[in-house]
């Protein structure tokens, strides 16, 4: 069987006001292509389809007519939820989404119930679990939540290894979680990624043939008994990824008794995103290559920046982050001296903006409206 393993979404991602869905749903239409091409049997989303539990209607509705295009093709698709999805929201979605063949598995369940069953393959299903929801879990087992506080990668171990093993067809699992020693995407949300909720990938257990993992937004293989890969995000997300860094989707052939054969589909969707750094010395240069780069742009400034500086930066297309490493001065009138230099503050700015020709002129009117204003009052 052709699988075809996707994940991460986060359709509705909006990154410093910028909305991100159309180039999500011009990745949603590759991947579409791709089904078709390479004679895909089966899609799997491994969680985050959504940036939030609110999103746009266009979001939801780019999602509904993917599904629907698979439909067409004949496609089904296993879906799980991930730490970014709206777990209620999607559980109303899912019987809509199963009339189009879509087994979409919002909340946890334990042992056989999360494992289902398709033609020549079998599927569990493992959505995102926090520690509040794993010792919900312990209480269902009958433990006591005290001991499992703490032990996340243990109870995580504990309810993979109670899905039970594929019943003679192949079997795909399909997780949201992180695994210990797995590299960063840079865009991930970092408190669901830290050492206490990393699961060792001994954890999942060597009867299932395949692990689609879902969570880390870098491409990657981090399990080889059973084979386990991140299929990483559909488009750079954030700018603490790299523009460079493996994503895109896998194509995985899954056959009876033989190992997985992975084939990432390596792709740079979306715009790229690219963090600019500058200097008063290379201040010109840096810009020149700001304003023709064709992606989304953060530009870091050294020292102490100025208003008219910034808003040069600003107005450069396609620039939606502008720092400093040291913050503009803010200058609050009313903490002023009396005696401070009005007069001298509107020539350093006159001489920021490059007024060269009317100088003196201005300064000149500046002054005689400066003190027709400070003048004392007749009585």
């Amino acid at each position: 069987m052709r699988i075809l393993h996707t994940a991460d979404w986060h359709l509705g991602k909006q990154l410093k006001g910028v909305d991100r869905t159309p180039e999500i749903i011009g990745a949603l239409n590759e991947i579409c292509a791709l089904v078709k091409s390479e004679r895909v049997e089966l899609v799997v989303v491994s969680g985050d389809l959504f940036d939030r539990a609110q999103v746009s209607l266009e979001a939801e509705l780019a999602a509904v007519e993917f599904f629907l295009n698979l439909q067409a093709m004949g496609v089904g698709a296993e879906v799980i939820t991930g730490n970014h999805d709206s777990v209620p929201r999607l559980s109303v979605l899912a019987p809509l989404l199963a009339l189009a063949g879509v087994s979409l598995e919002a909340s946890p369940r334990l042992g056989p119930e999360a494992v289902g069953l398709r033609p020549g393959l079998t599927v569990g299903r493992v959505p995102f679990i926090s520690e509040r929801r794993l010792v919900r879990a312990a209480q269902l087992l009958s433990e006591t939540p005290e001991a499992w506080r703490g032990r996340y990668a243990d109870g995580m171990r504990r309810i993979l290894a109670g899905l039970g093993a594929p019943d003679g067809s192949p079997g795909i699992l399909l997780a949201h979680l992180t695994v210990e020693n797995a590299k960063m995407g840079g865009g991930e949300f970092a408190f669901y990624t830290g050492e206490h909720f990393a699961v060792p990938a001994s954890a999942f257990p060597t009867c299932w043939n395949y692990c689609a993992l879902g969570h880390i937004h870098r491409q990657q293989q981090v399990g080889e008994a059973p084979v386990a890969w991140y299929s990483g995000s559909l488009i750079q997300l954030d700018f603490g990824e790299g523009e460079n860094a493996p994503r895109g989707a896998l194509i995985v052939e899954v056959e009876p008794g033989q190992v997985p054969r992975v084939h990432p589909v390596e792709a740079h969707w979306g715009k790229a995103l690219r963090t600019f750094r500058a200097g008063p010395d290379n201040l010109e240069q840096v810009l020149a290559q700001v304003e023709s780069f064709p992606g989304y742009a953060k530009v870091v400034m050294e020292g102490r920046g100025s208003t008219l500086l910034r808003e040069r930066i600003l107005a450069l297309p396609g620039v939606i982050a502008l720092e400093f490493a040291a913050e503009p001065q803010e200058i609050d009138p009313l903490t002023l001296p009396e005696r401070l230099d009005w007069g001298g503050l509107y020539q350093e700015y006159l001489k920021e903006r490059g007024e060269n020709t009317r100088t003196d002129e201005l300064i000149k009117a500046f002054r005689q409206i400066y003190e027709e204003m400070h003048a004392p009052t007749e009585a």
